[in-house]
C-alpha cells in the first residue's frame, strides 16, 4: 500500500464536537487496496470524555419535544439526500460494495430516518381501566415512555449507513444520547453521519462517534452510565460482550445460516432467481444471506440447474463498475477462510457445483451439494457467496432440518400451500418467517431480530424505541 497517497482525512466526534486527535486509522479501498482515507483512532481519555458528555446531555434531551425530535430527524435527512450519490461512492470504496447496492443502502438509510421521523410524534402511551374490584374504585392509571439515558452502539461493517441509521435514528427520535463505535474496517460512513449530526443543533454532548480498537471500547460497555447497549456483529463477540455489560439493557444483532425451502409447487424460476440474490448480494456478507437452500426432491434437480446456471452468469469485478454483482470480501482473510471451508467440504465428499475460486479478496458465487450437517459451511455463519444445497422428501423434516442450528434469524418458504406457510410460522425457530421469498427480505421499519444464538431484541424503528425507553406509570385516585 502507497502510504504516501492523497487521501481525505475525517474527524472523530466526542461530545459532539470534530475532534483529530491523531491520524492514526488508515482506511482502504476494499477493491484494490490502496488508502481511501484516514481517522483518528481514539483512547481512553477520549471515550471518558464521550461518555460524560452523554450524561450531561441526557436531561436536555429527554426535554426534547416529539415535534422537535422530528424537526431534528427530519433535518439529517434533507442533508444527507444532497450528499446521497457522494454517499454511496464512499460505501463503495470503503466497503467494496457494488455501486448499485450502494446507492440502494443509502436510499434505506433515508427510510430509516423518515420513518423515525414519523415514530417521534406517535410513540405514546395508555390509559389503564384500574377499577377491577371494589378496592380500585375510583383509580386510573396512564402510561408514557421515558428516554432511557445515554446510550451505548457498537456497528459492523457491512451496512455501515443503515444498520448505524437502526441505531441512531431511533436514539433520536426518543430523546437518547449516544455513543457510537464503528467497525474499524468501514468509519467513514459513520463519520459522514456524525457530520450531518453536528449540523442539526443537537444539545450540547448528545452524541460522539469514537472509532477505536475492540479492547478500547470496553468502558463503553461496563459503563454503568450508559443504560443499553446496542450492538450488532458476530454471536461469539456479542455473547461475550452481554457477559460483561452489568447492569445495563443489551440489545443483540448477531448473525446467522439463514435457510430457505422450497417445496415442489414453486415458481422455480421466481425462486431461483430470489435464492441467487439472496446468496451473492454483497458477496454473502449478510446476516440474512441464504446459506442453506431445501429443496423438495421431486425438483431438486430442476432447481439446482438453474442456480448452478444463474450462479455462473454473475459478474465478479470493480464494484465502481455499474455491472459488477459480486464484488470483494472485506479482507483477503475473509476470503481465505471461505476457500478453505469449500476445499474442506469437498475433500470430505461434497460436490463443488459451480464457483470455489478465489483471486485475492475476491471469491466467485459458490454452490454446493452433499455437505455434512456439521460442517461449517451448514453449521456455522459463512457470511459470504457460498449456499449449500440439500434435498427433502417429508416438509416436516424440513422445517425440522431448518431448525437444527444453533441460529434462528430468518427463513424463507417457497409454496403456494398457506397451510404450509403457517406451519412453518409455527414451528420454525426464528425470529420471521418469509413466505413467497427469501430470508434475506427486510423492509426498515419491521420488526427484525432472532432467537437462540442469532440474538435478543428487535429492530425496526418503533421496536428500538420501545427498547430504548422506559414505560413509567401515572395513577391518579379520585377525589371522594
Amino acid at each position: 500500500m502507497d502510504r504516501t497517497k492523497e487521501a481525505p482525512n475525517y474527524p472523530c466526534y466526542i461530545a459532539g464536537k470534530a475532534e483529530e486527535p491523531n491520524l492514526d486509522l488508515e482506511v482502504l479501498d476494499k477493491a484494490d487496496g490502496s488508502l481511501f482515507a484516514r481517522v483518528p483512532l481514539v483512547g481512553t481519555a477520549e471515550i471518558e470524555r464521550a461518555i460524560e458528555g452523554a450524561e450531561r446531555a441526557a436531561p436536555a434531551m429527554r426535554r426534547l419535544r416529539p415535534y422537535e425530535r422530528q424537526a431534528l430527524l427530519e433535518a439529517c435527512v434533507e442533508r444527507i439526500e444532497a450528499r446521497r450519490e457522494e454517499w454511496a461512492r464512499v460505501l463503495c470504496a470503503e466497503v467494496g460494495k457494488p455501486i448499485k447496492d450502494a446507492r440502494v443502502e443509502v436510499e434505506r438509510l433515508l427510510d430509516t430516518f423518515r420513518w423515525a421521523a414519523g415514530e417521534a410524534v406517535r410513540m405514546g402511551g395508555e390509559v389503564l381501566n384500574l377499577e377491577i374490584n371494589a378496592r380500585s374504585k375510583g383509580y386510573r392509571g396512564l402510561t408514557q415512555r421515558v428516554a432511557r439515558g445515554p446510550l451505548a452502539f457498537i456497528t459492523p461493517f457491512n451496512f455501515p449507513f443503515n444498520l448505524i441509521a437502526h441505531k441512531v435514528a431511533p436514539a433520536l427520535a426518543t430523546g437518547c444520547p449516544f455513543v457510537l463505535k464503528p467497525a474499524s474496517l468501514t468509519p467513514v460512513s459513520a463519520l459522514l453521519i456524525g457530520e450531518v449530526l453536528s449540523e442539526i443543533g443537537l444539545p450540547e454532548g448528545a452524541f460522539s462517534i469514537i472509532p477505536c480498537r475492540g479492547a478500547e471500547a470496553l468502558p463503553i460497555v461496563t459503563d454503568d452510565r450508559l443504560k443499553l447497549l446496542s450492538f450488532t456483529g458476530s454471536a461469539e463477540v456479542g455473547w461475550q460482550l452481554k457477559q460483561q455489560a452489568g447492569k445495563k439493557l443489551v440489545h443483540l444483532e448477531l448473525g446467522g445460516n439463514a435457510a430457505c425451502v422450497v417445496c415442489e409447487d414453486a415458481d422455480l424460476e421466481e425462486a431461483a432467481a430470489r435464492i441467487i440474490v439472496g446468496a451473492f448480494y454483497q458477496s454473502g456478507q449478510s446476516c440474512i444471506s441464504v446459506q442453506r437452500v431445501l429443496i423438495q426432491q421431486s425438483v431438486y434437480p430442476a432447481l439446482r440447474d438453474l442456480l448452478v446456471a444463474k450462479a455462473k452468469a454473475l459478474v465478479l469485478g470493480d464494484p465502481k463498475d455499474e455491472a459488477t454483482f459480486l464484488g470483494p470480501l472485506i479482507t483477503e482473510g475473509d476470503a481465505e477462510r471461505l476457500e478453505s471451508w469449500i476445499q474442506s467440504a469437498v475433500a470430505e465428499g461434497a460436490q463443488l457445483l459451480c464457483g470455489g475460486r478465489r483471486k485475492g479478496a475476491y471469491l466467485e458465487a459458490t454452490l454446493l451439494d452433499g455437505v455434512a450437517r456439521e460442517h461449517p459451511l451448514v453449521a456455522d455463519e459463512a457470511f459470504g457467496p457460498v449456499a449449500v444445497l440439500s434435498s427433502f422428501e417429508d416438509f416436516d423434516e424440513a422445517l425440522a432440518e431448518v431448525n437444527d442450528s444453533r441460529f434462528g434469524l430468518q427463513a424463507g418458504l417457497f409454496t403456494r400451500d398457506l397451510q404450509r406457510g403457517l406451519k412453518a410460522f409455527d414451528t420454525l425457530e426464528v425470529g420471521g418467517v418469509i413466505l413467497g421469498d427469501i430470508p434475506s427480505w427486510r423492509v426498515d421499519h419491521m420488526p427484525y431480530g432472532g432467537v437462540k444464538d442469532s440474538g435478543l431484541g428487535r429492530e425496526g424503528l418503533r421496536y428500538a424505541m420501545e427498547e430504548m425507553t422506559e414505560m413509567r406509570l401515572f395513577v391518579v385516585k379520585e377525589k371522594a
